[in-house]
């Protein structure tokens, strides 16, 4: 049986050679995130995790100024410097970034209402975050767009937090970049996927 969601699926890879020439309107990409946060499932219907959707002049400011000024007040070596400045770039010349945050209120709340789940909500929670994170990143191979995913969190979040006045109750998860492909990511090894699959009948 062929399936549309894992011929997706092997469209889905780590493109980091991106530009902003896409042929999707922001509508659709607004679109698309709003679905996936809908539909996305969440433990206890929760629906913690949360997104801030930076495109055009934003998003060039998140990497060229908000990212790449705080990562230089810590590299101090000039070969990395260098390393990070062209790091740095490669993700403002893509077309936009998905910030993907989960609402610390939601989860503390549901600790206090069901105690005897306490530790694995923040758990649950993290998976939620993931779900729709894998969800939108499928969306984009499907667009034809390519996507990569980074975690400069916590080093960003307070500068994220007053720049575009996000409630300090959102924890910053991870940043999905995304734009047109200049050059396909080459496949990657896999492991023998019957070491990793067991059926038991």
């Amino acid at each position: 049986m062929k399936l549309n969601t894992i011929e997706n699926l092997k469209k889905r890879k780590s493109n980091y050679n991106l530009n902003k020439d896409i042929k999707v309107s922001d509508e659709d990409i607004i679109k698309m995130v709003e679905d996936v946060f809908l539909y996305s499932p969440s433990a206890f219907n929760s629906q913690s995790h949360k997104a801030i959707i930076v495109l055009g002049d934003e998003h060039d400011y998140l990497w060229e100024d908000l990212t790449l000024n705080t990562l230089l007040e810590i590299v101090k070596k000039e070969e990395k410097i260098k390393e990070v400045t062209e790091k740095m770039n490669s993700f403002k010349n893509a077309y936009g970034t998905i910030l993907i945050f989960e609402d610390e209120d939601i989860v503390k709340s549901l600790q206090e209402q069901f105690p005897i789940f306490k530790d694995n909500f923040p758990i649950w929670s993290e998976q939620g975050s993931g779900m729709a994170t894998i969800e939108m990143w499928n969306a984009f191979a499907e667009m034809g767009l390519g996507a990569n995913l980074q975690h400069y969190n916590p080093l960003i979040d307070e500068k994220i937090q007053k720049r575009w006045d996000i409630p300090k109750n959102w924890v910053l998860r991870g940043q999905l970049i995304f734009g047109e492909i200049v050059e396909e990511a080459k496949a990657k090894e896999k492991i023998d996927i019957k070491k990793r699959v067991k059926v038991v009948k």
